[in-house]
């Protein structure tokens, strides 16, 4: 990773990082990667030992990572609201040494757990002599898996220097997706931009204080953005791209978005923590058909799921069976359309609804509620049904108080217009809390 450093050398007192205000210049991480070098080989860290390091977005702890990298550490990126119980994913990668950063993010306590793992894909990957990185998948469809990449590669995809922006990550650090956009961010010599609290009012605000050019959301924080009208008391005319990805965009919020902000190039991505994040091209703004695939990336559609091949795959399951194929492809689960280059993904395959055998998207019954008035945001999903197998419920949050009967009408009879009978919602329930996520991403069930 010795390039990536080099290139910040380039880049002098050029901010890297603003982070809830507190500027950091590119010599300052530098000096920082160099000092948590020296501190992690004092303390005895060896090469290819695993290190929990528990921290949320912060300049330091990502020149700890870049440290232990340095180091050819394995490294297991931990937040304090992370998708799996610290326990758990210790107990799979198992967890040599423990970096833990203080409330501010800057100072990290270094200790020997010396909890080893006789894990065999782990004691192969340090034949290699290569730094590694553990990230864990969320759990939604069974037990959290620990996918071990290789650090490298995952680095070497942004080899090439593209344009520096100035962004707001909007992933945690202990996604993939999170990783991704710090290391596209830094290596470009951008500039991250973090808040602690990402809600539609402090995004606004730090975009609006520091000429943010860049948001990568989920489309959960754009229905939520939409919906506030916050966008409309903040100047984000800094905003140059919007990036959308990790869910299905509904169609109406995309829509939502392309009026509100129509100087702002919309982009679809693509990726997941098992191959990569893929290069992506919307058809134009506002549609959801994207091109998927780049240098390194083959892709292919069988009965309607999306497979992809990838150079930046990762190295496998620490708990679980490979799902790549004999031929390294991999089964994304994503239901899609075909329009020549161009996919439209329609869904998980686990999140589809069968009512009587006929197949329920929840994404396309969600666009046609959000355009339905005084709804801010829903959640639609299956619930079990005796003879049809499964119905659809939609799960509502309202702008204003008003009777459930009321509401239940009102989305029956819109859904009525726009769609079939059978994807019609058979049940409606109101929301006493948010329908996503901490990481804004959307929760599908009751």
């Amino acid at each position: 990773m010795e390039w990536l450093i080099d290139r910040f050398k380039l880049a002098g007192d050029q901010a890297a990082f603003i982070h809830e205000g507190r500027r950091v210049s590119y010599d300052i991480v530098l000096a920082s990667i160099e000092d948590f070098f020296l501190r992690v080989q004092n303390a005895g860290v060896r090469c290819g030992e695993t290190v929990a390091v528990v921290g949320d977005y912060s300049p330091e702890v990502f020149c700890m990572i870049m440290a232990l990298g340095r180091n050819k550490s394995i490294v297991i990126p931990l937040t304090r609201n992370s998708v799996v119980e610290e326990s758990v994913a210790l107990s799979v990668s198992g967890c040599e040494w423990y970096v833990e950063f203080d409330a501010s993010g800057r100072q990290p306590t270094i200790t020997h757990r010396g909890i080893a793992s006789d894990n065999k894909l782990l004691a192969d990957f340090r034949k290699k002599d290569s730094p590694g990185i553990v990230l864990f998948s969320s759990g939604s469809t069974g037990k959290p898996k620990g996918i071990l990449h290789d650090f490298n590669l995952v680095a070497q995809k942004f080899h090439k220097q593209r344009s520096p922006v100035v962004a707001i990550p909007f992933l945690m650090i202990d996604h993939f997706g999170g990783i991704n956009t710090i290391l596209a961010i830094t290596s470009s010599l951008g500039t991250v931009v973090t808040v602690a609290d990402r809600s539609v009012s402090n995004i606004c605000s730090a975009i609006e204080k520091y000429k943010v050019e860049l948001l990568p959301a989920t489309p959960s924080f754009l229905t939520l953005m939409m919906a506030s009208h916050l966008q409309s008391k903040y100047d984000l005319s800094s905003l140059k791209r919007i990036t959308y990805g990790t869910e299905v965009m509904p169609q109406s919020t995309l829509d939502r978005v392309r009026i509100q902000f129509p100087h702002v190039d919309l982009l679809q991505t693509y990726g997941l923590s098992e191959v990569g994040v893929l290069r992506s091209q919307s058809r134009e703004d506002g549609s959801l058909w994207v091109r998927v695939g780049g240098e390194g990336f083959q892709t292919k559609v069988v009965d309607d799921v999306l497979w992809i091949k990838s150079k930046y795959a990762m190295i496998g399951y620490l708990n679980a069976p490979s799902e790549f194929d004999s031929e390294g492809w991999f089964n994304t689960q994503d239901k899609v359309e075909v329009d020549g280059d161009y996919f439209r993904i329609l869904g998980r395959v686990t999140d589809l609804i069968n009512i009587g055998g006929q197949k329920v998207y929840p994404a396309e019954v969600e666009s046609v509620i959000l355009d339905i008035s005084n709804i801010q945001d829903v959640a639609v999903f299956a619930e079990k049904h005796s003879l049809l197998g499964q119905i659809v419920v939609a799960k509502v949050v309202l702008v204003k108080d008003e009777s459930l009967e009321s509401v239940k009408k009102r989305i029956r009879k819109e859904c009525q217009i726009h769609l079939a009978s059978y994807k019609v919602p058979a049940k409606v329930i109101l929301a006493v809390g948010p329908l996503h996520s901490s990481r804004q991403k959307k929760i599908r069930k009751e």
